[in-house]
């Protein structure tokens, strides 16, 4: 079983390069000693592009590996994996 979409997989790379890209420059913000609030901000974007990424992968799995356990049976299988991303998800 394909568990993430060519094109999905395509888009969630992207993401993740670009978040690369913003770390990269969190650390060159750094060794500049750039103003603490611009750094801050800029984490805060990090944040944000990796939830995203949570969020894509959350929705692919949903409609993927889920729904599959669910049509062949393994609903407890779906259902404590729906609830462990939950819990993870609300730390």
């Amino acid at each position: 079983m394909t568990y993430i979409q060519s094109a999905e997989k395509s888009k969630i790379v992207r993401r993740l390069k670009i978040t690369e890209g913003q770390v990269r420059g969190l650390v060159a913000m750094i060794e500049k000693d750039t103003y603490c609030i611009d750094v801050i901000a800029q984490t805060s974007a990090v944040k944000q592009a990796l939830s995203n990424v949570e969020d894509l992968l959350l929705e692919n799995h949903l409609k993927g590996c889920v729904h599959h356990q669910m049509t062949s049976g393994q609903t407890k299988k779906a259902v404590d994996e729906v609830l462990k991303v939950y819990k993870l998800k609300r730390k």
